[in-house]
């Protein structure tokens, strides 16, 4: 039996939408910038604590990534400027997806 889609040259996908997969970074767009960085943050602190200490190289790049964000947050968050809310947007966009497997496995 062949479906009308497929008679007219119509290629039928299916697909399933997986909401579970999103990241925090994907999940806050919306919020205000520093909000997102420091939940993200928060969530980078919260892996690395949970990180075992056979897992030498995610321990070394959260802990990269959480210094590099302590140097961004010291200057006013609630004015930040043209160059400190690009530094921020850049160091969301780089980290967002740091230990998002290690996070999910860790909450199941």
């Amino acid at each position: 039996m062949v479906h009308h889609a497929e008679r007219e040259g119509l290629r039928v996908v299916a697909a399933v939408l997986n909401l579970d997969i999103q990241n925090s970074t994907d999940a806050t767009r919306g919020q205000p910038l520093v909000l997102r960085v420091l939940h993200r943050k928060n969530e980078l602190e919260d892996a690395l604590a949970d990180a075992g200490r056979n897992e030498v190289m995610l321990r070394q790049a959260i802990e990269m990534a959480l210094a590099r964000v302590y140097q961004l947050i010291t200057g006013d968050l609630a004015h930040p400027s043209e160059l400190l809310a690009r530094d921020l947007d850049r160091w969301l966009e780089k980290n967002k997806h740091l230990a998002q497997d290690f996070s999910r496995r860790n909450r199941r």
